[in-house]
């Protein structure tokens, strides 16, 4: 939906809010110029490029001159006739309108319209913009009668002009749909959004098979407006029509975690193709690339230098190109995918379920003037059971929810708060987050959550009630990405190696790859060590607890752990899609002010955000382990081969947490376990201490292994944690506090280890 008629690039097309791609120029014979006249040719599309800046950070007023100063370069140089002299017309009526002063924009908009009519003589892209932008001008002053056959115009010609499942053609349908909204004719609106989402979709499916995964998250940006749109339409102009219900969720469910889904089922299919020697060459390529990337970045040089610049610059388009090889040989992906509807997801539902999908959007309002459209952030969530209709629900600003909610983390992450304080903290949250999602739940107890930017961060699990209760006494979550997750969880693979254990690593030793160590030193405590670290200090804390963790619960899976010098890198990245894969060691995660101190690499890691996170293993403080440096970062797990491994138990802090981007998910360990092609995770949403994670995972593995109660993945977590809940550990009382039992979550896979 595009209400606002935007710029023109040097007459090439709208540079409107939800623009994919501009429309194509047929070119025109310019006179020809003398050497001053082409430099001051160059001037102005200079300044046409310097207008399209400011005009996408809302300074309208600074745009305006230079807009002026284009337009009387192109007419001195150019004449009264000219294309670019018709799209500097439009960049001036453009900004004159973005201000609300319509009746200079008015007479601007005509003149390039007559223009460019007298120029193309019939249908031609400039012409259809032209028509679309006076549309949207008298749209803006609620002039719809004026603006209604502009419009129509405008579409039928573009229609035309391109044949199939043009983007410009989805922009003006959604043109069109934003004025039927606007008069209340929803019916009419709902058709031609529906029209213009089917392609767009189809044109984001051709771009996910192409280009590298900045590339594809840009695409994605570009049509986000219209899944905001969706569900403003639904939420604000038609709460009781199951058409727009059904558009909206439809929208989220097509485009949440698409990127991911992509990328997972890509990896996926071409590991399955054993004799594909180029693709396998192409995947053992990029895990090189990402390994030799993760090692310059986290082993800078103290004095930063143009050569270790230029190797950082040089991997990184490396991978790049290597990610782009790997999306052209996923056209079996495109040919096997088809579009997500509400109906594909609500047959995968099982009856005693129900999905939550909830969705940062900005509020998109027909009537505000042009710079304001799109609102503050809020929160919405749509509720779809194995049966009956979709619901949708606004939850409220997305500031206020996001405020109430660091407070709840704060609180749980600090084992010294106070429960009263923990319960009043996650009852404040839980009143405007999952209350009103719960009146539409009925009896159901068992949710498939798929939360959406900040609300990644946070336990569902301990949320309180109105009754005061935790919300894991009611109810067993498990987290997904996005519903579309239910999709890829019905083909799963066979798993290729036993279990694999590995914990208790020596950080201060050279790795080796063998499973002798040296014996724990017993005398020592550490009840106060936690599970995480900060990579620049000198010294990283054994992990004792990790060794009596992984010893038993290799012991009750048969197998021999992997132990101190033995827990590499190197053994993480050889092994092939084990049935069960847990780690035990130090996690991290280098947050936004870490991020902004190391300026060095800063664009680096804004363009590769699995770069952030990641695990420690043996030898990173004698910067080798087996050939690695000891520091295993998501981008590096990414390209494991964990395609049939059934869980991934990562037994360290902070595991889930990472880069957060809305209708994606999180850029961190999970994200990448799961492209690695992994059924289902536990990781951690803060710093965990060693002795009680211990505890909580002898105990998970005890109920997920019991083979005569066959008890799902989901389940047996949810089962400790209210043992520990309920003070029936062997630390009793201190267990109570959520900061020991709330901090792992289950994601992906919710059923037993059996099924």
């Amino acid at each position: 939906m595009n209400k606002q008629q935007g710029l023109i690039i040097a007459c090439l097309g709208v540079v409107g809010l939800l623009v994919t791609t501009p429309v194509p120029v047929i070119a025109q014979q310019s006179p020809p110029v003398s050497t001053s006249e082409s430099a001051e040719l160059a001037e102005a599309k200079k300044l046409n490029q310097q207008i399209i800046q400011l005009y996408g950070q809302g300074k309208y007023a600074a745009a305006i001159p230079l807009a002026e100063r284009a337009l009387a370069i192109r007419k001195k140089i150019l004449g009264n006739e000219h294309a670019d002299v018709a799209g500097s017309l439009n960049n001036l009526a453009g900004l004159y309108s973005s201000q609300g002063r319509y009746r200079d924009a008015e007479p601007l908009y005509k003149q390039a319209l007559d223009m460019t009519k007298r120029l193309f003589k019939g249908d031609h892209p400039d012409v259809a913009q032209s028509l679309n932008n006076l549309a949207g001008l008298y749209e803006s002053q609620g002039r719809y009668t004026e603006a209604e056959p502009l419009y129509k115009q405008a579409l039928e010609m573009i229609k035309r002009l391109f044949k199939g499942d043009h983007p410009n053609v989805a922009l003006f349908l959604n043109n069109l749909a934003a004025l039927y909204s606007s008069q209340g004719k929803i019916n009419q609106a709902l058709e031609l959004l529906t029209e213009g989402i089917k392609i767009q979709e189809s044109n984001l499916t051709s771009n996910l098979v192409s280009g590298f995964e900045r590339q594809k998250r840009e695409y994605l940006a570009t049509i986000s407006g219209t899944t905001d749109a969706t569900i403003s339409l639904h939420l604000n102009s038609a709460p009781n029509n199951s058409q727009a219900t059904r558009l909206a969720l439809s929208t989220i469910l097509q485009r949440k975690g698409r990127i991911l889904d992509f990328l997972t089922n890509t990896q996926g299919i071409l590991r399955q193709r054993l004799d594909d020697a180029e693709s396998k060459k192409i995947l053992d390529d990029l895990s090189q690339a990402y390994t030799q990337l993760s090692n310059l970045i986290y082993n800078p040089p103290k004095e930063p230098s143009p050569e270790y610049r230029n190797e950082v610059a040089k991997l990184e388009k490396e991978a790049q190109e290597l990610q782009v090889k790997l999306s052209s040989r996923s056209q079996e992906f495109r040919t096997l995918s088809q579009p997500v509807t509400v109906e594909t997801i609500q047959k995968l539902i099982p009856a005693d379920k129900a999905l939550v999908e909830i969705v940062r959007y900005k509020p998109f309002n027909l009537k505000a003037k042009p710079q304001e459209l799109f609102g503050e952030p809020r929160y919405a969530a749509y509720i779809l059971s194995s049966q009956g209709e979709p619901k949708g629900i606004d939850l409220g600003e997305a500031e206020k929810i996001e405020r109430v909610l660091d407070n709840f983390r704060r609180s749980l992450r600090d084992s010294g708060t106070g429960i009263a304080q923990v319960k009043e903290s996650g009852r404040e949250l839980d009143k405007i987050v999952m209350q009103p999602i719960r009146k539409y739940l009925g009896n159901t107890r068992k949710i498939l959550i798929s939360p959406d930017s900040n609300l990644n961060l946070i336990p569902f699990e301990a949320l309180v009630d109105e009754n005061n209760q935790y919300l894991v006494e009611k109810y067993a979550f498990t987290y997904l990405t996005s519903g579309r997750d239910l999709i890829r969880l019905q083909n799963p693979s066979p798993s290729q190696q036993p279990p694999v254990i590995i914990a208790d690593p020596i950080f201060d030793l050279p790795g080796e790859l063998t499973a002798s160590t040296p014996k724990p030193d017993n005398n020592s405590s550490n009840q106060d060590i936690k599970r995480s670290i900060d990579l620049s200090q000198e010294y990283f804390p054994p992990l004792k607890g990790t060794r009596a963790e992984a010893e038993t619960i290799a012991l009750q899976l048969k197998v021999k752990p992997l132990l101190g010098k033995a827990a590499t890198e190197g053994v993480v990245k050889q092994i092939q899609a084990p049935k069960i894969l847990h780690i035990a060691t130090h996690g991290f995660f280098k947050n936004k002010r870490q991020t902004q101190e190391n300026q060095l690499n800063k664009n680096t890691l804004d363009h590769n955000p699995l770069l952030l996170s990641g695990l420690v293993l043996a030898g990173v403080q004698q910067q080798q382990s087996g050939g690695e440096n000891g520091i295993l970062s998501a981008l590096e797990t990414s390209t494991l081969n964990l395609l049939g491994t059934k869980l991934v138990v990562l037994s360290a802090c902070d595991t889930g947490l990472g880069r957060i981007s809305s209708g994606e998910g999180i850029y961190n360990l999970r994200r990448a376990l799961v492209i690695a092609g992994s059924e289902s995770q536990i990781i951690s949403l803060w710093q965990v201490e060693d002795n009680g994670t211990k505890d909580l995972m002898k105990d998970y593995y005890q109920r997920l292994l019991d083979s005569t109660t066959k008890t799902g993945r989901s389940e047996a977590l949810r089962q400790t944690q209210l043992k520990m809940l309920r003070g029936e550990m062997i630390q009793g009382e201190k267990y109570q506090h959520p900061y020991y039992w709330a901090a792992f979550i289950p994601s992906g896979e919710w059923k037993s280890m059996e099924e």
